[in-house]
């Protein structure tokens, strides 16, 4: 179990560094702002390259894959399904979509499948459902909610290549087409998108430390009935549908429903509010359920663990 206390304790410095950062106005007041942006436009995407270029394939046929897929899926459409009855707006659905399905399988989940799993490449499938399936699907809805109300109306055709304008999806689609093709992709320009991409788990957790300076309590706004929702879909509903789902409908050995289970109880990933915060939509529903869902997250991996490991 000390990994799991390892994983979580180099994300606690690092957010913190970016509190203390915001405390001593180190950045300015644009400081998180440009953080967000160098994150999403350039970092981000280099590492998604990176990963998806690294990624084994095979996994994609896996039943850890489709079972993934299928409770990241659910969570995300009962959110937006709420959030449609509520009337919470599409920009509150698909942040809070991604909150409710969108797992920290990046610093998080590797170490935490290493140390729990005995395995880093376990969270593979996870990366690629949430960059195949949920990632373009809810960035479109954030771009064109996000839009200038003057700007002229998009046509059905322009929606559908707008997910692929994305520089996330770009840069994870672009390292996944790659890899499918077998293209070796020469060392001299590897090395620099590599390098690049290392930034952007810092930029992103940083980002989020100094957005916690002046909005730490969370469950105090006026979005606290969307906060509890995604956090308790997140960290109690996930890994209970992934049980499920994986042991009775799938019949998944023992080892292989723990794997989907521990990494369906991972927190809602810090890329999320990078994301809201560029699209300026949505930023404290991502921020305050990333905070809420990280610190419940420990104790249910843990219960998790001793629950189903064979």
């Amino acid at each position: 179990m000390a990994g799991v206390f390892q994983g979580f304790a180099v994300i606690a410095v690092i957010i913190l560094v970016g509190f203390i950062m915001q405390r001593v106005h180190l950045l300015g007041d644009r400081g998180r702002e440009q953080l967000n942006k160098l994150a999403f436009n350039v970092a981000t995407p280099a590492l998604l390259f990176v990963l998806m270029y690294h990624a084994d394939l095979g996994v994609l046929f896996s039943g850890q894959f489709i079972v993934t897929a299928i409770c990241m899926v659910v969570m995300a459409a009962i959110f937006v399904a709420l959030a449609a009855i509520f009337r919470w707006g599409a920009g509150n659905a698909a942040v809070g979509a991604l909150a409710s399905s969108f797992v920290n399988s990046g610093n998080l989940g590797i170490p935490i499948a290493v140390y729990v799993l005995g395995d880093g490449t376990l969270v593979a499938p996870v990366m690629l459902v949430q960059q195949l399936i949920i990632a373009p699907v809810m960035l479109s809805v954030l771009d064109i909610v996000s839009r200038d109300p003057q700007a002229p109306k998009l046509r059905w055709w322009q929606m559908l290549y707008r997910p692929f304008t994305n520089p996330v999806v770009i840069g994870a689609l672009l390292g996944l087409i790659l890899n499918f093709a077998n293209v070796e992709v020469p060392q001299f320009l590897f090395d620099p998108i590599d390098l690049i991409g290392g930034i952007s788990v810092p930029a992103v957790l940083m980002a989020f430390g100094m957005s916690l300076h002046d909005n730490a309590v969370p469950l105090r706004g006026r979005n606290r009935w969307q906060v509890a929702t995604a956090t308790v879909l997140k960290a109690v509903v996930h890994p209970i549908v992934a049980w499920l789902v994986a042991a009775f409908v799938f019949g998944l050995s023992p080892d292989m429903v723990l794997v989907v289970v521990v990494t369906a109880a991972l927190p809602a990933a810090q890329n999320i509010y990078n994301y809201a915060a560029n699209y300026h939509v949505g930023e404290s529903l991502a921020r305050e359920t990333i905070l809420l869902t990280t610190v419940l997250s420990v104790p249910a991996i843990l219960v998790v663990t001793l629950l189903l490991h064979p």
